[in-house]
């Protein structure tokens, strides 16, 4: 294992520059950055928006699970403070997908276990790579097929910005 598909987002304090401090975390295993959306809260909590993008990575000497350890580090340093579930936060790095592995494993379930409900990974994933799959309900589809069969206001409450993060 060493792709990995990560999804940022922040919507406390310079957001864009803690999207940025996780590209500039991870370094050379980027291989792709998605633009930046900004997108309404999921999860029934008020707050701010979020902005959000998604990562395509890739180190041969890492697995799921540094790339889990590698996430909550980046959250780390960001000073995430976790108090409340889909809550507000500096930073937060979700591992989407890991090579299409499957895992149910409650330290890191792949692939994660609410992207196919969230138009904000999905529309940044299908920038990055446009032939995307993704395991939903025990079955690979497209996830620009996912996306579709989502109601259309999730998916137009991802608005592209003018922001860029640079790899």
């Amino acid at each position: 294992m060493t792709r990995a598909v990560l999804s940022i987002g922040s919507n406390i304090g310079d957001s864009l520059a803690h999207l940025q401090s996780a590209v500039d975390g991870l370094g050379d295993a980027v291989v792709a950055v998605s633009p930046v959306y900004s997108t309404a809260p999921w999860g029934g909590v008020e707050q701010q928006d979020f902005l959000n993008a998604v990562l395509l990575v890739d180190d041969s000497t890492a697995g799921s699970y540094d790339w889990l350890l590698r996430s909550r580090k980046l959250e780390e340093d960001a000073d995430r403070v976790r108090d409340q579930r889909w809550g507000p936060r500096s930073l937060d790095v979700d591992v989407v997908d890991c090579e299409g592995i499957i895992s149910a494993d409650p330290e890191l379930t792949l692939p994660h276990p609410r992207a196919h409900l969230r138009a904000f990974v999905l529309i940044p994933w299908l920038d990055v790579e446009p032939g995307a799959t993704l395991m939903v309900d025990q079955e690979v589809r497209a996830v620009a097929e996912v996306l579709a069969n989502l109601d259309r206001s999730e998916r137009d409450g991802v608005r592209v910005t003018d922001s860029v993060l640079i790899r």
